[in-house]
Protein backbone atom coordinates (compact mmCIF):
# COMPACT_ATOMS: atom_id res chain seq x y z
CA UNK A 1 0.00 0.00 0.00
CA UNK A 2 2.06 3.28 -1.11
CA UNK A 3 -0.62 6.09 0.13
CA UNK A 4 1.12 6.38 3.10
CA UNK A 5 3.37 9.07 5.07
CA UNK A 6 6.40 8.62 7.28
CA UNK A 7 6.17 10.49 10.67
CA UNK A 8 7.85 10.08 13.87
CA UNK A 9 9.48 7.14 12.50
CA UNK A 10 6.87 4.55 11.31
CA UNK A 11 4.68 4.57 8.50
CA UNK A 12 1.28 5.43 8.24
CA UNK A 13 -1.88 5.00 6.05
CA UNK A 14 -3.95 7.23 4.47
CA UNK A 15 -7.04 5.73 4.60
CA UNK A 16 -10.63 7.05 5.28
CA UNK A 17 -12.21 4.70 7.30
CA UNK A 18 -14.08 3.83 4.40
CA UNK A 19 -10.91 2.86 2.65
CA UNK A 20 -9.76 0.89 5.68
CA UNK A 21 -12.93 -1.21 5.36
CA UNK A 22 -12.44 -1.92 1.96
CA UNK A 23 -9.17 -3.29 2.03
CA UNK A 24 -9.99 -5.18 5.54
CA UNK A 25 -13.25 -6.60 3.85
CA UNK A 26 -10.82 -7.73 0.65
CA UNK A 27 -8.67 -9.64 3.15
CA UNK A 28 -11.36 -10.95 5.16
CA UNK A 29 -13.15 -12.55 2.20
CA UNK A 30 -10.41 -13.61 -0.42
CA UNK A 31 -7.04 -13.25 1.41
CA UNK A 32 -4.84 -16.53 2.92
CA UNK A 33 -4.66 -17.39 6.28
CA UNK A 34 -0.72 -15.47 6.78
CA UNK A 35 -2.39 -13.23 9.37
CA UNK A 36 -1.94 -9.47 8.59
CA UNK A 37 -2.17 -7.32 11.52
CA UNK A 38 -3.38 -3.84 12.12
CA UNK A 39 -2.24 -1.31 14.47
CA UNK A 40 -3.39 2.26 15.43
CA UNK A 41 -0.82 4.36 17.08
CA UNK A 42 -2.25 7.07 19.30
CA UNK A 43 -0.12 9.25 21.40
CA UNK A 44 0.76 7.15 23.78
CA UNK A 45 2.47 4.51 20.75
CA UNK A 46 4.32 7.48 19.41
CA UNK A 47 5.38 7.93 23.03
CA UNK A 48 6.41 4.70 23.57
CA UNK A 49 7.77 3.64 20.40
CA UNK A 50 10.28 5.91 20.89
CA UNK A 51 12.46 3.39 23.10
CA UNK A 52 10.65 0.90 22.88
CA UNK A 53 12.78 -1.44 20.07
CA UNK A 54 10.10 -4.75 20.43
CA UNK A 55 7.24 -1.84 19.41
CA UNK A 56 8.62 -0.51 16.70
CA UNK A 57 9.22 -3.51 15.17
CA UNK A 58 6.39 -4.65 15.17
CA UNK A 59 4.58 -1.77 13.45
CA UNK A 60 7.44 -2.29 11.08
CA UNK A 61 5.93 -5.41 10.33
CA UNK A 62 2.29 -4.14 10.39
CA UNK A 63 0.00 -4.90 6.92
CA UNK A 64 -1.77 -1.46 8.34
CA UNK A 65 -1.26 1.45 10.02
CA UNK A 66 -4.09 4.04 11.03
CA UNK A 67 -4.16 6.91 13.19
CA UNK A 68 -5.71 6.14 16.10
CA UNK A 69 -6.56 9.91 17.75
CA UNK A 70 -6.82 13.32 17.21
CA UNK A 71 -3.76 15.00 18.16
CA UNK A 72 -1.85 12.35 15.46
CA UNK A 73 -4.06 13.77 12.63
CA UNK A 74 -3.32 17.17 13.34
CA UNK A 75 0.31 16.35 13.84
CA UNK A 76 0.36 15.12 10.09
CA UNK A 77 -1.37 18.10 9.24
CA UNK A 78 0.80 20.59 10.63
CA UNK A 79 3.59 18.81 9.16
CA UNK A 80 1.68 19.10 5.27
CA UNK A 81 1.37 15.38 5.40
CA UNK A 82 -2.67 15.39 6.33
CA UNK A 83 -4.16 11.73 7.35
CA UNK A 84 -7.90 11.67 6.38
CA UNK A 85 -9.06 11.22 9.75
CA UNK A 86 -9.28 9.08 12.75
CA UNK A 87 -9.40 5.55 12.44
CA UNK A 88 -9.93 4.38 16.67
CA UNK A 89 -9.55 0.59 16.63
CA UNK A 90 -13.19 0.64 18.94
CA UNK A 91 -14.78 2.06 15.51
CA UNK A 92 -13.29 0.15 13.26
CA UNK A 93 -14.19 -3.10 14.89
CA UNK A 94 -17.70 -2.57 14.78
CA UNK A 95 -18.11 -0.75 11.58
CA UNK A 96 -16.63 -3.96 10.03
CA UNK A 97 -19.36 -6.21 11.57
CA UNK A 98 -21.70 -3.52 10.48
CA UNK A 99 -20.30 -4.06 6.40
CA UNK A 100 -20.09 -8.03 6.76
CA UNK A 101 -23.82 -7.79 8.12
CA UNK A 102 -25.13 -5.26 5.57
CA UNK A 103 -23.50 -7.26 2.92
CA UNK A 104 -24.99 -10.78 4.61
CA UNK A 105 -21.45 -11.91 4.62
CA UNK A 106 -20.50 -14.71 7.61
CA UNK A 107 -17.90 -13.71 9.73
CA UNK A 108 -16.01 -15.81 11.73
CA UNK A 109 -14.25 -14.01 15.14
CA UNK A 110 -11.84 -14.94 17.83
CA UNK A 111 -11.77 -12.65 20.83
CA UNK A 112 -8.67 -12.53 22.90
CA UNK A 113 -8.34 -10.87 25.69
CA UNK A 114 -10.34 -8.15 28.85
CA UNK A 115 -11.18 -10.00 31.85
CA UNK A 116 -12.69 -12.97 32.01
CA UNK A 117 -16.30 -13.13 31.68
CA UNK A 118 -16.48 -9.54 29.39
CA UNK A 119 -15.45 -11.79 26.18
CA UNK A 120 -18.57 -13.46 26.69
CA UNK A 121 -20.95 -10.68 27.12
CA UNK A 122 -19.01 -9.22 24.04
CA UNK A 123 -20.30 -11.95 22.09
CA UNK A 124 -23.59 -12.02 22.95
CA UNK A 125 -23.85 -8.52 22.53
CA UNK A 126 -22.06 -8.86 18.94
CA UNK A 127 -24.15 -11.61 18.07
CA UNK A 128 -27.11 -9.73 19.03
CA UNK A 129 -26.54 -6.51 16.86
CA UNK A 130 -24.39 -8.31 14.11
CA UNK A 131 -26.18 -12.12 13.70
CA UNK A 132 -23.89 -12.54 10.72
CA UNK A 133 -20.72 -12.51 12.94
CA UNK A 134 -19.94 -15.66 14.61
CA UNK A 135 -17.93 -15.55 18.05
CA UNK A 136 -15.97 -18.66 17.25
CA UNK A 137 -13.69 -18.11 19.79
CA UNK A 138 -12.97 -16.25 23.37
CA UNK A 139 -10.15 -16.03 25.54
CA UNK A 140 -8.83 -13.88 28.61
CA UNK A 141 -5.71 -14.96 29.32
CA UNK A 142 -3.76 -15.26 32.49
CA UNK A 143 -1.93 -12.02 33.80
CA UNK A 144 2.14 -12.05 32.88
CA UNK A 145 1.05 -14.97 29.72
CA UNK A 146 3.47 -13.40 26.96
CA UNK A 147 6.22 -14.66 29.66
CA UNK A 148 5.10 -18.12 29.24
CA UNK A 149 5.65 -19.46 25.54
CA UNK A 150 4.00 -22.69 26.37
CA UNK A 151 0.72 -20.56 27.55
CA UNK A 152 1.23 -18.45 24.45
CA UNK A 153 1.78 -22.01 21.97
CA UNK A 154 -1.82 -23.09 23.77
CA UNK A 155 -3.22 -19.71 22.94
CA UNK A 156 -2.23 -20.20 19.00
CA UNK A 157 -3.82 -23.31 19.09
CA UNK A 158 -6.64 -22.22 20.83
CA UNK A 159 -7.10 -19.27 17.89
CA UNK A 160 -5.89 -21.99 15.11
CA UNK A 161 -8.30 -24.70 15.46
CA UNK A 162 -11.09 -22.09 16.36
CA UNK A 163 -11.09 -21.48 12.26
CA UNK A 164 -11.49 -17.86 13.04
CA UNK A 165 -10.89 -15.32 10.10
CA UNK A 166 -10.53 -12.28 12.67
CA UNK A 167 -8.76 -12.07 16.02
CA UNK A 168 -9.73 -9.05 17.49
CA UNK A 169 -6.71 -8.10 20.39
CA UNK A 170 -7.40 -6.80 23.60
CA UNK A 171 -4.24 -6.63 25.34
CA UNK A 172 -3.48 -2.93 25.66
CA UNK A 173 -0.86 -1.45 24.00
CA UNK A 174 2.44 -1.92 23.70
CA UNK A 175 1.74 -5.82 24.64
CA UNK A 176 -0.78 -7.07 21.87
CA UNK A 177 1.60 -5.59 18.94
CA UNK A 178 4.29 -6.85 20.43
CA UNK A 179 2.59 -10.11 21.16
CA UNK A 180 1.02 -10.41 17.74
CA UNK A 181 4.38 -10.15 16.11
CA UNK A 182 6.01 -12.43 18.08
CA UNK A 183 3.63 -14.81 17.28
CA UNK A 184 1.96 -13.67 13.88
CA UNK A 185 3.25 -17.05 11.92
CA UNK A 186 1.49 -19.46 14.29
CA UNK A 187 -1.77 -17.56 13.84
CA UNK A 188 -3.96 -18.64 10.63
CA UNK A 189 -6.39 -15.90 10.96
CA UNK A 190 -6.63 -13.33 7.83
CA UNK A 191 -6.51 -10.48 10.10
CA UNK A 192 -5.54 -9.77 13.37
CA UNK A 193 -6.58 -6.24 15.29
CA UNK A 194 -4.68 -4.97 17.98
CA UNK A 195 -7.51 -2.71 19.20
CA UNK A 196 -7.27 -2.61 22.74
CA UNK A 197 -10.87 -1.46 25.28
CA UNK A 198 -12.59 -2.82 22.22
CA UNK A 199 -13.68 -6.14 23.78
CA UNK A 200 -14.50 -4.09 26.74
CA UNK A 201 -16.89 -1.22 24.77
CA UNK A 202 -18.22 -4.35 23.39
CA UNK A 203 -19.70 -5.86 26.33
CA UNK A 204 -20.49 -3.14 27.62
CA UNK A 205 -17.80 -3.03 30.69
CA UNK A 206 -16.77 0.53 29.72
CA UNK A 207 -18.73 3.41 28.47
CA UNK A 208 -17.19 4.84 24.99
CA UNK A 209 -17.09 9.43 25.42
CA UNK A 210 -20.44 10.63 23.94
CA UNK A 211 -20.53 11.57 20.25
CA UNK A 212 -19.41 14.96 20.65
CA UNK A 213 -16.24 14.36 22.99
CA UNK A 214 -15.29 12.16 20.00
CA UNK A 215 -16.25 13.86 17.19
CA UNK A 216 -13.79 17.29 19.34
CA UNK A 217 -11.21 14.71 19.87
CA UNK A 218 -12.13 14.25 24.06
CA UNK A 219 -12.53 10.55 24.32
CA UNK A 220 -9.24 10.84 25.43
CA UNK A 221 -10.54 13.05 28.33
CA UNK A 222 -13.65 11.00 28.87
CA UNK A 223 -11.41 7.78 29.35
CA UNK A 224 -8.76 9.50 31.90
CA UNK A 225 -12.22 10.21 34.04
CA UNK A 226 -13.55 6.74 33.61
CA UNK A 227 -9.75 5.60 34.95
CA UNK A 228 -7.98 7.97 36.36
CA UNK A 229 -5.53 5.89 38.18
CA UNK A 230 -4.59 4.03 35.55
CA UNK A 231 -4.73 6.23 32.81
CA UNK A 232 -3.79 10.03 34.55
CA UNK A 233 0.04 9.17 34.20
CA UNK A 234 -0.27 7.42 30.46
CA UNK A 235 -1.94 11.33 29.34
CA UNK A 236 -0.04 13.41 31.70
CA UNK A 237 3.45 11.75 29.98
CA UNK A 238 1.80 12.01 26.41
CA UNK A 239 0.80 15.66 27.29
CA UNK A 240 4.68 16.98 28.05
CA UNK A 241 6.33 14.53 25.50
CA UNK A 242 3.89 14.39 22.45
CA UNK A 243 4.65 18.12 21.58
CA UNK A 244 8.51 17.64 21.86
CA UNK A 245 8.18 14.75 19.53
CA UNK A 246 6.05 16.87 16.86
CA UNK A 247 8.53 19.56 16.84
CA UNK A 248 11.49 17.27 16.84
CA UNK A 249 9.71 15.96 13.75
CA UNK A 250 9.28 19.61 12.04
CA UNK A 251 12.80 20.58 12.54
CA UNK A 252 13.66 17.39 10.73
CA UNK A 253 11.71 18.02 7.37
Amino acid sequence: MSNSIEMFGITIHKFSMNGALDVLQEWLQFGSNDCKYVVTPNVDHIVQLENNAALKQAYNHAAMVVADGKPVVLASRLLGKALPETIPGSDLVPNIFTRFQQKKLPLKVYLLGAMPGVGEIAAANIKAQWPVVDVVGILSPDFGFEKDSEYCDRICKSIADSNADLLVIGLGAPKQEIWVEKHVHKLPVKVALCVGATIDFLAGNKPRAPMWMRKVGLEWLHRMCSEPKRLARRYMVGAIVFPKLLIKEWLKD
